[in-house]
């Protein structure tokens, strides 16, 4: 791709008639071409000896394969993981290097928890609308299965005294100081270090905050376990999914849950309030598993026969103080997305498909319940409300409660999956205006990434 060199400064207000610069100046467009994930596991299950870096590159090998770009020399790879092994520093250059990719294409390894991989696709599409960059690939894999172990502090300096120490002697004599009970590692977890609460019992707070029912909990799940099967079975995700390690669908999906079936189960968290509605039927199991999404410039896609599935238009991200009790730790996105919108001047009438991650299915129900309110909506973020979201374009083929939810990798899985519902629904539609999607991933440390599609 032709770079474009600034001949001005951005206030230099000379005339200039440099007709060269204005032919090789970039489009400003960043359009995604496809994506590739693994199937979803269980943790503990199927991919549990697989690392990261495994699933990864696994999952960007077969993206090479399903595009052509094998010694092809892509504009970045940006990909990341939530639970790193320190031996993972360098994981999506370490990634690239282990695929037929030309060895030349650079890779940066980022993480915004639960958004890295959409943060990924958004930093991806900004470099390409730039014109720094031509092409690139959002990624993100995690393992709860392979989750790193924490040693105690004082068994960590005796090894690392081990590992400076010359003589054998010296080597014997510190493996004498340490005592059974530094042998005991720290239990890994994903609490909130400032809170020290997890996810789950923060969802129950804002689950009482907003008034959150099990049973519109328990639709929500219903809705993505069966509009999870019914894309399996129609072949949706054969373009979108390669097989790993056996494992040919996710492994989590129910066909058969109802909310009946989710009636009976126990409740998991928020047990010590009043009243507790959240199961391990509307929570995300922990899963392991990673995703990626090619995106590009048109013209690159077109020189290659690649289809330009959806345009990404814009992304918004917000944080809410939930440490502080003013809001609830998975809300940003009821903050993200309005924003998003009213920059773009519109409503949710104006959304074909909304892309809910859902992290718990009280965050999807609090978080719309958040958007239709005009009290919060004013007050918090001094805009109209947004409306109620029809359910129709609500998560419609299945999300995290059904598919599972390997941290990093949803971002990508949701950017590309939305991206080929769009480009289906523009092939279906005649009248040639624009089909609209919408995304909205909430993430640990009280963050949000929100993102608007259109094919």
């Amino acid at each position: 791709m032709a770079r474009t060199t600034a001949t001005t400064s951005p206030t230099d207000t000379t005339d200039t008639t440099d007709t060269t610069a204005e032919t090789t100046r970039p489009n400003g467009t960043a359009v995604v071409v496809g994506g590739n994930r693994t199937p979803f596991a269980k943790a503990g299950k199927q991919f549990a000896g697989a690392s990261n870096l495994d699933m990864l590159t696994a999952t960007l090998e077969a993206l090479v394969a399903r595009f052509g770009l094998s010694g092809v020399t892509l504009g970045e790879v940006r990909a990341g993981a939530v639970l790193n092994h320190s031996k993972d520093f360098n994981l999506a250059r370490e990634a690239v290097l282990g695929t037929p990719l030309d060895p030349h294409t650079n890779a940066v390894t980022i993480q915004r928890a639960c958004a890295t991989s959409i943060e990924a696709a958004w930093d991806i599409a900004n470099k390409i609308t730039l014109g720094q960059i031509d092409s690139g690939i959002a990624a993100g894999a995690d393992s709860t299965s392979d989750a790193p172990i924490v040693v105690s502090d004082r068994l960590r300096r005796v090894l690392l005294k081990m590992n400076a120490a010359k003589k054998p002697l010296d080597k014997l004599k510190l493996v004498g100081q340490i005592r059974p009970s530094d042998l005991a590692p720290v239990a890994p977890n994903v609490n909130e270090p400032r809170t020290g609460l997890s996810m789950g019992e923060h969802q129950a707070l804002t689950n009482l905050q907003w008034q959150v029912t099990r049973e519109a909990q328990d639709a929500i799940a219903a809705a993505s376990h069966q509009n999870l099967a019914a894309a399996w079975d129609a072949g949706y995700f054969d373009d979108l999914v390669t097989p790993f390690r056996g494992l040919t669908r996710d492994a989590t999906l129910r066909p058969d849950t109802t909310t009946e079936t989710l009636a009976g189960l126990r409740t998991v968290f928020g047990n010590g309030h009043p009243n507790p509605t959240m199961t391990a039927g509307n929570s995300t199991p922990l899963s392991d598993g990673a995703a990626a999404v090619l995106i590009s410039s048109p013209d690159w896609a077109a020189e290659r026969n690649l289809p330009a599935l959806a345009r990404i238009v814009d992304a918004e991200a917000a944080a809410v103080d939930f440490v502080h009790g003013e809001e609830g730790l998975l809300m940003g996105g009821a903050y993200a997305v309005p924003r998003l919108l009213a920059r773009q001047g519109l409503r949710l009438e104006d959304i074909d498909l909304v892309e809910i991650h859902e992290a718990f299915a009280g965050v999807v129900v609090a978080t719309t319940t958040a958007w239709a309110d005009e009290e919060f909506c004013q007050t918090k973020l001094g805009l109209p409300a947004l409306g109620q979201v029809d359910p129709e374009r609500l998560n419609v083929t299945g999300s995290s409660l059904a598919a599972g939810h390997p941290f990093a990798a949803t971002g990508a899985r949701i950017v590309a999956t939305l991206a080929t519902l769009l480009a289906e629904r523009r092939a279906q539609d005649s009248d040639g205006g624009p089909i609209r999607g919408l995304i909205s991933v909430c993430a640990a440390g009280g963050q949000a990434v929100a993102m608007l599609l259109e094919a």
